[in-house]
């Protein structure tokens, strides 16, 4: 009979489902759904809002779809891992029904409760104990829904992340994680407990905050009301769970001090392990728990992200056609044309507050155009390039954090399926690239085998895991690509000097 491990990935653009053959370690099915992306609801500017109900329903219709054409049989799943977007808040009443939309990971409104927070509890407190500023996290997001919507905040049972809600569908049972608990701004690192300072600086309730429990455990069982919605068998166990950029860092075995991942999906990030609790002053990166941590091996994941990845090139393929034009096609157009297309350049924040902006509202921009001498080829590939160099901006602050960013592993999905931009972000940062056949579904796929047991050991949860290239900088190059990226700096720079 064969051992089969399920992993959901709950993004803010669509839910996918992978089933791995724990034997062989290979993925036999995966779907992700809706076909087109998921929408994010934006009552007012700033804001990102989802319906929870809406991951379900694609949880469901995933998770059927891929039973069915990998005929399932009863007894053979063993497990089941979720990976989530992360930063997302979800409240829920006493009979576990949802109270409002959950306020997602991209929704600006937070950013002033954060800053007043990280004023009222001080740098020595929250940079050294949170690592981190409250910032536009979760406990921000919650603390605007006790001051802005009581008649919701006094109905709250419970307040989840978006993967807890999934677990929660599936088993009945309210968890959380540490990881989750400090991907939320909750965890105090010096502690290794919740923050009850910030907890009280921000009049939230501890009775509110879920138990937390190891990523890599059995988190509870499939119901029988679960198993009749969804297909899987009762009894089946949660036994992972993790944000998406933690379980991207584990889906390509990024695990030990020093190793890195990148993921280029509606958001861009640079994930990267250390052992020492590090903090960047001005919190432009950010540092949370991993999904390896213990308090005898402490393992720490520090997080640069850009909002304005994905989001910008799937805008820009709306803008030039939507379906009558592939996303291979737009990066032929921009391979066509020179590295700094022609002076061209894009600023990507065009999707909520940046960190590594210090939550400063740059906006997306298009500096440079001009009408005689630019078309659609060096709008792509400008953009593509800001996409990089904002990636590079963060990666500068890493590097000055102490992190030894020498070489970088990522899924070949998402903008890393274009060749023009990977060859851009080698160039740029001076990194090597190893690109795996994997993604987060499957990497949660992984991580319920060894909560349940199934793989013995990390290095056994891996032995399927395909390295498809590796890419090497070609040093001849770093003096173009370096200024393609001072241009782009520079004009940066003239921006948040307007926005100050």
């Amino acid at each position: 009979m064969r051992q089969l491990l399920l992993g959901l990935d709950i993004g803010s653009s669509s839910v996918k489902a992978s089933l791995l053959d724990a034997q062989t370690g290979k993925a036999i099915a995966s779907k992700a759904f809706p076909e087109e992306e998921m929408p994010i609801n934006a009552p007012e500017s700033g804001w990102a809002e989802q319906d929870p109900e809406m991951w379900w329903k694609y949880v469901k219709e995933s998770t059927a779809f891929i039973f069915k054409k990998a005929g399932v049989k009863k007894g053979e799943l063993k497990g089941i891992g979720i990976a989530y977007q992360m930063h997302g808040l979800v409240c829920v009443d006493k009979d576990q029904k949802v109270l409002r939309p959950s306020i997602i990971w991209c929704d600006s409104r937070a950013v002033a409760i954060g800053e007043k927070a990280f004023e009222g509890l001080g740098s020595a407190y929250c940079l050294p104990n949170l690592l981190n500023s409250p910032g536009n996290f979760t406990a921000s997001k919650l603390r605007w829904v006790i001051e802005n919507q009581p008649e919701i905040a006094s109905k709250i049972h419970k307040i989840m992340l978006p993967g807890d809600y999934i677990a929660m569908k599936l088993t009945g049972e309210i968890l959380t994680s540490e990881t989750g608990l400090s991907e939320g701004i909750f965890w105090d690192f010096k502690e290794n407990d919740l923050s009850r300072k910030l907890l009280k600086q921000m009049e939230i309730p501890e009775v509110w905050i879920p138990k937390a429990v190891p990523s890599f455990s059995i988190q509870g069982r499939v119901t029988d009301s679960a198993s009749k919605e969804t297909g899987i068998e009762a009894g089946v166990p949660i036994s992972y769970r993790a944000g998406d950029q933690p379980n991207n860092a584990f889906s390509l075995q990024v695990l030990k001090p020093g190793e890195l991942a990148t993921t280029a999906g509606t958001s861009g990030t640079v994930y990267g392990v250390a052992d020492k609790p590090l903090y960047d002053p001005q919190s432009r990166v950010n540092t949370f728990v991993h999904v390896n941590h213990s308090q005898k091996k402490p393992s720490y994941g520090v997080l640069l992200c850009v909002n304005g990845t994905g989001i910008l090139n799937s805008w820009l393929k709306k803008l030039m056609g939507g379906s009558r034009i592939s996303y291979e096609e737009m990066n032929s157009l921009g391979g066509s044309v020179y590295a700094g297309s022609e002076g061209l350049v894009f600023i990507p924040f065009g999707n909520g507050v940046e960190r590594i902006m210090q939550n400063k509202p740059v906006g997306a921009h298009l500096i440079g155009l001009d009408l005689l001498k630019h078309d659609k080829r060096h709008v792509v590939r400008a953009a593509q390039e800001g996409i990089v160099s904002a990636l590079t901006y963060g990666f500068r602050v890493m590097k000055n954090m102490g992190m030894n960013l020498q070489t970088v592993k990522a899924g070949h999905a998402n903008m890393f399926l274009s060749p023009l931009f990977r060859k851009t972000f080698v160039h740029m940062n001076q990194v090597n690239l190893e690109l795996y056949d994997t993604d987060g579904a499957q990497g949660a796929a992984r991580g319920a085998g060894i909560g349940a047991g199934i793989f013995s050991s990390e290095a056994e949860a891996f032995e399927g895991l395909e390295l498809l290239e590796t890419l090497e900088p070609n040093h001849n190059f770093f003096d173009s690509y370096e200024e393609v990226y001072r241009n782009w700096e520079m004009q940066l720079n003239r921006l948040i000097t307007s926005v100050n």
